[in-house]
């Protein structure tokens, strides 16, 4: 156990525990400025830890944006993944109830995420680009296994790209209640449920 400057007993960190805090503090950085103006001494300064130990988990900047993308989307997935068996009209609020939970319990993740689309690294951009590709299965799959959309996925081929401008509008939706818009969670709920099931109309 290490000791600070104060005295005071440091209990060392294990290798999960050090990398989720890295990948905070990432997090953190990466939602405040754009990918190119974080530096990884900025992250090994805040974390209080040596440039070289965060080599040690991440080999390279892209590395590092790259898991904290990673490590946002899945917390996405499990948070809003669908109950087998229990129609999608059902389950929409109670979805975007958890989406939105995590958009405000994890806001600094969230933006970090977003902006991974705007980073100049290809290899970022692809790592985004896969997350939302997971999420929009996530949704299409859930669609597809309910009897009321199942049998409009059948006779819409727009459905799958009217997914994926619903997943924007939610983002933009989202991205501006965090800048301080004047709704409650309900109403930005109900405003992304109306939003897709119109989508979803005949």
């Amino acid at each position: 156990m290490a000791v600070d400057q104060g005295g005071r007993a440091r209990r060392r960190l294990s290798t999960e525990e050090r990398r989720e805090q890295l990948l905070a503090v990432g997090a953190r950085l990466f939602s405040e400025s754009p990918y190119d103006e974080v530096w990884i001494e900025q992250v090994a300064e805040i974390a209080g830890v040596s440039r070289g130990l965060l080599y040690h988990y991440f080999p390279a900047k892209r590395d590092f944006f790259a898991a904290v993308v990673e490590r946002e989307s899945e917390r996405m997935l499990r948070m809003t993944a669908p109950v087998p068996g229990v129609p999608v009209r059902a389950q929409l609020a109670a979805g975007l109830d958890a989406y939105l939970e995590y958009v405000e319990s994890h806001a600094h993740g969230y933006r970090a995420f977003h902006r991974a689309d705007a980073a100049g690294d290809q290899a970022v951009r692809r790592v985004y680009r896969r997350a939302l590709a997971a999420q929009e299965r996530q949704i299409l799959a859930a669609l597809a296994a309910d009897p009321e959309f199942g049998p409009v996925l059948e006779n819409r081929p727009d459905i799958r790209l009217a997914v994926r401008g619903w997943l924007a509008f939610t983002t933009a939706v989202c991205l501006e209640w965090l800048r301080g818009a004047r709704l409650g969670r309900e109403q930005v709920r109900d405003l992304c449920a109306r939003a897709l099931l119109g989508l979803l109309a005949p």
